[in-house]
């Protein structure tokens, strides 16, 4: 075995374009006895699970994004100025941070009661952010409601992970993806209508009959096993507690940098660099840590990151997640500002993105499962972006619609590519004793990736107002779009360029116009980095079969345990 595992290692010559998964030398946290081979029959019981997974991820995926087009106008009810990043980033904040300390939560408790437990989480925050009285309040809220929003994601794939085979996950992975997409592509258009025809609370008290759903289909049909042994002392012991705070700290720390940089203070300034380098710092003393012999249950084990297609795979999720915030929080600043459109049109506008990404996002997945290769759609997906992207940064007032329509279809192209065949890459080379755990690193990535993709073009989009204001003539309107204020500027604009001159609302449309294609040409460079990366990734083949304790409960028969591990149903490899 030790030498079938050497011969396996990275460092080995390439063997053949399509490989067999490779043994770790590391292995996971100890855990019960590994359970047999099984190939479950997809009964009833496993069909009705899916409808309740559709239903969830579309809870999750409709508020991650539809803030994007209200969000001016809520920044703006609330007065919340330059704070207004925060109630984005703190979604993706806490839905980031607690990843891993919800992985591990749902391999010591199983994946029934704590999916119940996230959606309560999240349907609590979307009721304390819709009655929100201040810029405080709405960012507990959207606090709370990421806890329980990275949660469901998390859940969702674990338990798809639990049903299927690596091999065929992705087409089941595909139809939960196609509600996920059409979620995020279908916010932007959901929020400005609300905030155009309604009141700006229902961005958020919409969520409350869907989670009230979700959680009446999991509690009928999620019926799965998990494994019961232990005390709860014993288990408790097998949390990670300082891994995961040192992990929050640091995440919150480079949070409060990249909201601040730019905006409210100047990137040289100390009250940007502090925060910034304990952050790396503390992300360097996490990464010791979790190496250390003495952790016994590491919250995102160092194998994951030690292998190269998994490694690779995970960097990929990052930049696939920052790109696709970089899109949804940026596209309709550009309708609304540069093109002038109303919240609820730049939303209609957007709507072209979902149905190609939805499209593309379930086709990939059911080329996967029937080819098995995921290299080449990691490759296309990245060189239409790289051209969507470089498109993008040529876009002013006279682009015409069916060019920035066009042109978000490439861009939508290669996402949708990505959404399905990314975490197979992550999963093949590691044993399925890491599916949990390397399930959880990659939802961390994307969720910190989309951290770094609302702040990086925020920050890059303030300071290039402030350096172009000097074109705007009017200096009360000027004053008004510098100093971090210009995402906030975009619905006030509207009403600011009825008493304006026409030179005027020229002068702010050019500003705005020269900040965006600066914004969009360091996106291009994230895009060309995720090419790269694809380089550095195997084709490796998918396992066809499944080892898993947390399959559907069986049928209780006469004189067994429901809770019993399966018995093998084909000859273990």
């Amino acid at each position: 075995m030790e030498k079938d595992a050497q011969s396996q290692s990275e460092t080995d010559k390439p063997r053949s374009d399509l490989e067999p998964p490779s043994p770790t030398k590391e292995t996971a946290a100890p855990a019960p006895p590994a359970p047999a081979t099984v190939n479950q029959a997809k009964g009833w019981r496993f069909w009705a699970v899916f409808p309740a997974l559709c239903v969830t991820t579309l809870l999750a995926a409709v508020e991650s994004t539809v803030v994007a087009t209200a969000m001016p106008f809520i920044a703006n009810e609330i007065g919340a100025g330059d704070s207004y990043v925060w109630i984005v980033n703190v979604y993706l904040l806490t839905s980031c941070a607690f990843l891993p300390l919800i992985g591990q939560l749902a391999n010591i408790w199983g994946r029934r009661y704590l999916m119940i437990a996230v959606i309560c989480l999240f349907a609590l925050g979307s009721g304390i952010a819709g009655g929100s009285t201040n810029v405080a309040m709405m960012i507990a809220g959207r606090a709370i409601q990421g806890m329980g929003g990275g949660g469901v994601n998390l859940v969702i794939m674990l338990i798809v992970g639990d049903l299927v085979p690596l091999r065929e996950r992705g087409k089941y992975m595909g139809a939960i993806f196609m509600f996920f997409t059409l979620g995020t592509a279908i916010g932007p258009f959901i929020g400005g209508a609300i905030v155009e025809r309604s009141n700006w609370r229902w961005v958020f008290y919409l969520n409350l009959p869907i989670a009230g759903l979700a959680l009446l289909l999991h509690i009928l049909f999620l019926q799965v096993k998990f494994n019961r042994q232990g005390s709860l002392s014993e288990k408790l012991r097998r949390i990670d507690y300082i891994g995961n705070l040192i992990l929050i700290l640091s995440i919150v720390s480079v949070l409060i940098a990249l909201s601040w940089g730019g905006a409210r203070y100047p990137w040289a300034s100390y009250q940007v660099l502090v925060p910034f380098i304990l952050g790396f710092v503390g992300l360097a003393a996490f990464h010791f840590y979790e190496a250390a012999p003495w952790v016994k249950a590491p919250v995102l084990p160092e194998r994951l990151f030690l292998r190269r297609t998994p490694a690779a795979a995970l960097i990929i999720a990052f930049i696939d997640f920052m790109l696709l915030y970089w899109l949804i929080f940026f596209f309709p600043v550009y309708l609304q500002a540069v093109k002038g459109l109303s919240p609820i049109q730049s939303g209609v506008q957007f709507l072209p993105s979902s149905a190609i990404s939805v499209f593309t996002g379930t086709a990939s997945g059911f080329l996967l499962s029937k080819w098995g290769r995921y290299r080449p759609m990691h490759f296309a997906s990245f060189v239409l972006m790289v051209i969507g992207l470089g498109l993008f940064s040529r876009f002013d007032k006279d682009t015409s619609k069916a060019e920035y329509i066009g042109i978000q279809v490439i861009f939508a192209l290669g996402l949708g590519l990505l959404m399905t065949s990314n975490l197979p890459a992550v999963q093949a080379d590691l044993p399925e004793a890491d599916a949990g755990v390397s399930a959880a690193a990659f939802n961390f990535m994307r969720n910190y990736g989309a951290i770094w993709g609302v702040s990086i073009p925020a920050a890059i989009f303030n300071a290039r107002c402030d350096a172009e204001s000097w074109r705007v003539s009017d200096p009360a309107l000027r004053a008004q779009l510098s100093g971090g204020k210009a995402y906030d500027f975009v619905t006030r604009y509207a009403d600011a360029a009825l008493n304006a001159t026409s030179n005027v609302q020229g002068e702010i449309v050019e500003v705005y116009t020269r900040a965006l294609r600066m914004t969009w040409q360091v996106s291009l460079a994230f895009a060309l980095l995720g090419f790269l990366l694809v380089f550095v990734e195997k084709e490796i083949s998918l396992r066809k079969t499944l080892d898993t304790e947390y399959g559907l409960k069986e049928k209780k028969k006469p004189g067994a345990d429901v809770e019993a591990v399966p018995t093998s149903t084909e000859p273990k490899a």
